[in-house]
């Protein structure tokens, strides 16, 4: 027995403990836990044991959770998905409903990534990621604080409602089309989009000059 036998003798299992005693959040690392575990002989075979017994969850290769009898908190469904696939920073559907945008329940976690378009099948769910050009990828997206140590990347407001227009409806052929979308089928309430920065939305479409992006300025400034 190795040297952390007197937690044993307590019920939980030293190695879990020393990872709940470290852990900043409940998301980890394949370098985070194998430093935590270095005491041990083989680290490895001790991590494969916390997920044998459900003290530790999968979701990716070398991405964990604590197991739902060991958990501390929710585990920050934005953190993993900035962990699973990178440079990533969640948006479209997901940072649309982050922001009460939308009123439909979403519950693949979406991003957008300068690297190609993926999706991960985890146990936790389907976490997507759609490829934006590296030169429009970081204007309108906000570092935010999602767990008590923790910070993720996210869109902001009007950066994920400008990528859920160009990327999931296309080009629109007229202001009225474009009001038909907000209002009818996103169902976009009007005091939000006058809640928008109209300053962001134009370095936004200066970046990327799109229909869409042109309409929702529009709105913005005349409804």
């Amino acid at each position: 027995m190795e040297r952390f036998s007197a937690i044993e003798f307590l019920g939980i299992d030293p190695a879990l403990a020393i990872l709940l005693d470290k852990a900043p959040g409940e998301e980890l690392d394949y370098g985070f836990v194998m430093d935590c575990l270095k005491a041990y002989k083989n680290p490895r075979v001790k991590l494969n044991h916390l997920l044998r017994i459900k003290a530790l969850v999968r979701v990716k290769k070398g991405i964990y959770i604590f197991g739902k009898n060991f958990a501390r908190k929710p585990y920050s469904s934005e953190i993993l998905a900035n962990m699973i696939y990178g440079p990533s920073y969640v948006s479209l559907e997901w940072a649309c409903q982050y922001y009460r945008l939308i009123p439909e329940k979403v519950t693949t976690v979406t991003s957008i990534t300068t690297q190609r378009s993926r999706q991960f099948q985890t146990p936790l769910g389907l976490f997507t990621y759609d490829h934006q050009p590296i030169s429009i990828f970081s204007i309108g997206v906000t570092m935010i604080k999602l767990s008590d140590q923790k910070q993720g990347l996210i869109a902001t407001k009007e950066k994920a409602l400008a990528d859920l227009l160009v990327l999931r409806r296309g080009a629109f052929s007229s202001k009225k089309h474009f009001k038909e979308t907000i209002f009818e089928d996103l169902r976009i309430e009007q005091e939000d989009l006058d809640s928008l920065n109209l300053d962001l939305l134009n370095e936004i479409y200066q970046a990327r000059p799109h229909s869409a992006i042109k309409y929702l300025i529009q709105c913005r400034e005349s409804p």
